[in-house]
Parts: structure tokens; sequence; C-alpha cells
């Protein structure tokens, strides 16, 4: 929990600092905050199999995985070969992203865009929405009850869908709202940072069906998705195995077993 609690502490004095740069007020007269969002879950209803693909340079696990990505190349990329959706990591001290990142993407893509960061604050849900979010995550081993409430209400209220990540079974009883659209099954160890599907496997089953469930890190073959996929899983966020990839096409059409028709 060690890595968790220290960007909290970095993403709260971040928040502060963008309060006095940027007022909510501003935040609303920005181009997209007016402007309609794009359904995660209507996307996911064409296709039995679906990529959600990540956009990140670093983490804390993994400080190099691609710092000189391109990024409008990269998320062009994903769209061409046939994503879904694609995720964009929006914090930067920890992983090398901003939300500019997110402008450019909602700028280029017509596919649904998820804001992938560390949420705690109202602030930050006006700021997904105004920089170009279709969806967000919540993450609810940082979250009580109550803020998952709360913020995934604001979040629909602005038109976005809302994806609640969790890493354990306990973590299941602050998804129970019907704010919350997708639950996604994250399958890294955040002691040790090893991943491992079975954690997702695993929650399956304890996941209600009104929800979509996404399988989150650690997916790396096409046997890691069909096993997910027989698990109940219709979504798979994966990053570092395309950020990496020389030819992504090919290796999005090897991980679902099928090529995509666009």
């Amino acid at each position: 929990m060690y890595i968790l609690e220290k960007i909290v502490t970095h993403k709260r004095k971040e928040i502060d600092q963008r309060k006095k740069e940027k007022s909510l007020a501003e935040l609303k007269l920005m181009e997209f905050y007016s402007l309609p969002c794009r359904s995660v879950v209507d996307h996911f209803e064409t296709r039995n199999k679906n990529i959600i693909a990540e956009f990140k340079r670093k983490s804390p696990s993994k400080p190099d995985i691609n710092l000189n990505a391109d990024l409008k190349n990269q998320l062009l990329s994903y769209q061409e070969a046939g994503a879904s959706a694609v995720s964009i990591l929006t914090d930067k001290h920890f992983f090398g992203g901003s939300l500019n990142d997110l402008l450019l993407a909602k700028k280029e893509l017509s596919i649904p865009i998820l804001q992938k960061d560390f949420i705690i604050d109202e602030y930050q849900v006006h700021e997904a929405k105004a920089h170009g979010a279709d969806f967000i995550l919540l993450i609810a081993k940082v979250l009580t009850i109550a803020e998952v409430q709360q913020l995934s209400t604001l979040a629909q209220d602005l038109g976005m869908e809302v994806l609640v990540e969790v890493h354990s079974a306990d973590e299941l009883v602050k998804t129970n709202f019907t704010s919350i659209n997708l639950i996604g099954v994250n399958n890294r160890n955040l002691e040790n940072f090893e991943t491992s599907i079975e954690n997702s496997i695993q929650l399956a089953g304890q996941i209600p069906l009104e929800f979509v469930k996404v399988s989150e890190s650690g997916i790396k073959h096409r046997q890691d998705v069909t096993e997910l996929y027989q698990a109940g899983y219709e979504g798979f966020l994966i990053g570092e195995e395309l950020m990496k990839s020389e030819n992504i096409a090919e290796k999005m059409s090897e991980l679902i077993g099928q090529k995509f028709s666009l």
C-alpha cells in the first residue's frame, strides 16, 4: 500500500495547486465540457472481446516503458488496429502523462477515452470532463464507499461513464451503486508489483452481472484473454505489451485470436 499512499499524498498537493491555477468556472468554459461523451458500454456491445489500449510512458514499477512514444501515432495505431477504447495515464509525476495528452486524444480519436489517474476530489472529475474523458477510473483501494458514490454520481451527472477498479473481494462492497458502469479487476499485487490473471478469474463470479467486467494488467498472451473471456470478462485493459510492440495491429489480433473488422 506504500506506493499508493505516496501517490495519493502527492496527488493532493497537485490538486491544491491546480485549483489555484484554474478555477472550476474556467474548467466549465473549456471546449469539451459541454459536449456529449461516447459510451464505452455501447462500444463493448458490438464485440465479445474488447481491448482498452493504454498509453503509458512509465510507471513506478517500470520507469522506462516507452518514454519517447509519439502520443498521436500510438493512439491512432490503437484505433486503426481495432481497440474498443483507449486509456490515457494523465498522472505526470509517477507515470509521465498529462491532461494535455487527454485533450490531444479527444481531438484525434472517435472511440471512447478513459482518463486513468488517481481521482480523489470532485475537482478532478470536472477536469476529466473538460479535457475530453468519456469515462473515468476510480480506484476502490484509495476511496471510501461514500467517496466512490459521490465521485461516480458526479461523473454520470456530467455524462461520463465510470470504471471502478478493485484489487480484492472485500473492495467489491464499494461498487454497489447504479452510478458505476464497469468494474475492473487489477491483476497487479501492489506489494511486490507481480501480476497474475488468477486474481481476475477468482473474482469474476463475485461481480454482479449488471456490471461490465474488465481485467487489467498482466495480460500478455492469447491464452490469458481466452481464460479471462471464459470467466466472463468482456474488456481487457492492456498497456505495456502494446506500448512495446512494433506492430500493434498484429499484437492485438494475436491477443484476441482474430482480426478486427473496423
